[in-house]
């Protein structure tokens, strides 16, 4: 895993990005609670893979959380934030101006099932989630963004709760249930063993009507 950029640029990083998550918390984009709490959680869940991936995507990225904070520790990394909202979208956009990662970083305003069968389709190392969804339509909107051998990050309740992946609504996805994480902050990782299939995610709005499991 990198160590990021030179200390004074990461202490820079630090400010902007506080003022930025701040911004979002007023916002109503971002949960309450410190935002040192919040970068640290996002941060956290780098854990689940031991090198920085070349694409990333972050689902329904709301306020940038964990995708901003993920973005800067992985600065050679290019990045997708995800959000239908278009209020939401507008503010990642000036986030990513902000931050200075427009270059490596783009905001894409659309719902998940729709982006997942565009060109952004099968060509992503990882898949984060924070609040995106139930178990079942994270799985089945995020699988389709990712290439075989990928995999999707997911922050989950304190203490983690692997039963909530079903493995055979997985398999219906090509993927499999990875590795459990209950420290220091609890996330599920799914892997992307084939290809997903052509029928994932189903049109917008199913996958939550109609979940796998």
């Amino acid at each position: 895993m990198t160590d990021g950029p030179p200390a004074d640029l990461r202490t820079a990083i630090s400010a902007t990005l506080h003022e930025t998550l701040s911004e979002a918390r007023d916002l109503g984009f971002l949960g309450p609670g410190p935002i040192d709490e919040h970068v640290r959680r996002a941060l956290d869940l780098a854990v689940a893979t031991d090198e920085a991936p070349a694409r990333a995507l972050d689902l329904g990225s709301g306020g940038g959380v964990p995708g901003l904070p993920l973005m800067l520790l992985w600065p050679l990394s290019r990045w997708v934030l995800l959000e239908a909202g278009r209020r939401r979208a507008a503010f990642l956009k000036e986030a990513l101006a902000a931050l200075d990662l427009v270059d490596r970083a783009e905001v894409v305003p659309e719902r998940a099932e729709t982006a997942a069968r565009s060109k952004l389709r099968g060509t992503f190392d990882i898949v984060v989630a924070r609040g995106f969804a139930g178990p079942a339509v994270t799985a089945e909107c995020g699988s389709g963004f990712l290439r075989p051998g990928g995999r999707m990050i997911v922050a989950e309740p304190p203490g983690g709760a692997p039963s909530r992946w079903d493995p055979a609504g997985l398999g219906e996805l090509g993927m499999v249930i990875g590795t459990t994480f209950r420290s220091p902050t609890a996330s599920q990782v799914l892997l992307q063993e084939h290809a997903c299939p052509d029928r994932y995610p189903r049109r917008v709005g199913v996958p939550a009507k109609r979940p796998l499991w």
